[in-house]
């Protein structure tokens, strides 16, 4: 009998074990003695209720085609849909219009036939199942849509869990703006006068506490980073930040958004009323797995309403050692002999969302230790951490960094960390605090390590003041890093990697790998981020290029004589080690010549 036969017979029928297990050990994916006991152990207490495939998942059989593995549940998923004949299809959140295909089907038919749309084009819909064979629901939908249906099979833990997500977020954004007329261009350039009783939801309402919490935990699983609330001028756009990529993931109506963006300045303790000028606050809160996570909270105002950014903080990211940051080989040396010093300014350079916060907080970590005093200023305080000692800067009562350098210094600190040096009177204070012993850390807006000095000079900095405190610079970026589930072996090509190295005559490595495709880095290929580095000890023979010509290529050249890695050279270093791609290397780094 053909597998087409057997789907006739199986028509609008259950997932059967038998039959699933049998078609597993004709595939050689089982052998007869984790086929046996699947048969026995189904009844047992701990199983009743799971779907089949949650249920073979959960008794770890041993996939005979990959040796030393188990059968997960997307595994048993794909077998079955090889088995049935319909697609596989992995649901991935970001890549759902959530609004769309929740109006296909109610929640209560959802959960009653255990199917799920993710899909809703403009003359199909796709509809995903754990259960293949069951039909009974097909002629409903195709009715109701007036579409062409198309099945696909998916993990029927997904299904569950996104089928309960997806529509209590979509209940909840409704029951906000039930009854509420749309508000059309309600921003700061455009106003449309609407006639009648108009009530916006408010920013307490259940209803949006279920969005705004819904929203938080969303980006925890998905790892964002930063979370994009963005009015437009009919909805507003949510995105995250993954992994340095925006994504999509909802499109609220202009009401809601507006109550969504009032809770979370509730929650970051912002002026509510105020939508005119920038604000910035913080929420601390818990991840679904326990962790602290704290948030900072920025607001824009733009043409069509306040703009917020939630910039995601990990606390673990304190406790990581340099390699897991990206820092490696002599960069790691270099950066350690730096920082031993006792006095000194270590300036760490970059664009915004280099990482460079992430670096300074771990380094300061390291050095706080019970023996020594380490004192902060910062615009705001990205994360608070009992080893410091941590102020904020505030504009409004004229406590700006030079003056807040000042304060720190009558506190008898031995570390100091300057959140950024802007002008030259919060220079002349890290100088200052620099000179009289202490050690100075702090971070400027440039492209590489030699532009740092030219920006101390432009800022009006003496250069004998720059040659007597800067020890140390470091600029660095931030590079995707390969899943390491899916990467694959690759055969670098000779002009990429001359590209990437130019005239350094790097010996072209034998191994490296590309990006694949896997369910734990959602088919990206990456998964997480590290930081490549460019590490200059502020030598004395670096110093009279410290002068008011700012000669930066013979700073640049002297530095690499002495060792020096360019951000691309260092990137060239993780592809030889397997951990980015030279794509990804030369998309973040500047070209800058030998």
């Amino acid at each position: 009998m053909t597998a087409a036969q057997e789907n006739i017979q199986l028509k609008n029928t259950k997932l059967d074990l038998k039959i699933f297990l049998d078609g597993l050990l004709a595939d050689g994916r089982i052998n007869l003695q984790d086929y046996d006991r699947a048969i026995k152990d189904r009844h047992a207490a701990d199983h009743r209720g799971k779907h089949i495939l949650h249920y073979l998942a959960d008794i770890d059989l041993i996939d005979q085609q990959n040796s030393g593995r188990m059968l997960d549940i997307e595994s048993l998923t794909m077998a079955l849909s090889k088995q049935c004949g319909q697609d596989y299809y992995r649901i991935d959140p970001l890549k759902i219009d959530v609004a769309k295909v929740t109006q296909v089907m109610q929640h209560k038919f959802s959960q009653l036939h255990e199917i799920l749309a993710v899909e809703d084009n403009n003359d199909e819909v796709v509809i995903a199942s754990a259960e293949p064979y069951m039909d009974s629901w097909e002629s409903v939908i195709e009715q109701v849509t007036g579409k062409k249906l198309r099945r696909v099979v998916s993990n029927p833990i997904d299904i569950n869990r996104l089928t309960t997500e997806f529509y209590s977020v979509s209940r909840s954004i409704q029951g906000a703006t039930a009854g509420i007329s749309q508000l059309k261009g309600i921003g700061n350039l455009e106003q449309m006068l609407e006639l009648g009783n108009i009530k916006e939801p408010e920013a307490n309402d259940q209803h949006i506490v279920n969005v705004v919490d819904w929203l938080l935990q969303y980006a925890f699983e998905q790892r964002a980073s930063d979370i994009h609330i963005e009015p437009r001028r009919e909805k507003g756009n949510i995105r995250f930040r993954i992994d340095g990529v925006l994504y999509s993931v909802y499109a609220l109506p202009m009401a809601a958004m507006n109550a969504v963006t009032s809770r979370l300045k509730i929650l970051g303790r912002m002026n509510v009323a105020e939508k005119r000028k920038p604000q910035d606050g913080r929420i601390k809160t818990k991840s679904p797995n326990g962790d602290e996570i704290e948030l900072r909270l920025s607001t824009l105002p733009t043409a069509f309403g306040e703009k917020l950014v939630m910039r995601i903080f990990d606390p673990e990211v304190l406790l990581k050692p340099f390699e897991e940051l990206g820092l490696i080989n002599d960069d790691l040396l270099r950066w350690q002999n730096i920082i031993q010093n006792n006095h000194g300014i270590v300036i760490i350079t970059g664009p915004t969302g280099s990482g460079k916060t992430t670096t300074l907080y771990s380094t300061l970590k390291t050095l706080a230790t019970e023996e020594v005093n380490v004192c902060t200023i910062e615009d705001p305080i990205e994360m608070v951490e009992d080893s410091f000692n941590q102020m904020q800067v505030q504009e409004n009562i004229n406590l700006n960094f030079a003056d807040g350098v000042k304060a720190l210094l009558r506190q008898d600190p031995d570390i100091i960390m300057i959140g950024e040096v802007r002008d030259l009177a919060t220079a002349e204070m890290a100088i200052q605090a620099s000179l009289t012993g202490h050690l100075v850390f702090t971070t400027l807006h440039t492209n590489d390590v030699p532009s740092a000095i030219t920006r101390l000079l432009e800022l009006g900095v003496p250069p004998y003041l720059i040659k007597a405190t800067v020890i140390g610079i470091v600029a660095q970026r931030l590079v995707r890093t390969l899943c390491p589930s899916c990467k694959q072996a690759e055969e670098i090509q000779p002009d990429a990697w001359d590209t990437l190295t130019k005239s350094w005559k790097v010996k072209l490595p034998q191994n490296a790998f590309s990006a694949g495709s896997c369910i734990d880095c959602r088919e990206t290929g990456f998964k997480g981020r590290q930081g490549i580095y460019e590490v200059m000890p502020f030598t004395e023979s670096l110093h009279e290029y410290a002068d008011d010509k700012g000669d930066l290529p013979a700073l640049r050249k002297q530095a690499y004589k002495e060792g020096m890695l360019s951000l691309r050279l260092s990137g060239a270093q993780k592809v030889a080690a397997g951990y980015t791609t030279v794509n990804e290397v030369l998309r973040v780094t500047p070209e800058t010549a030998k």
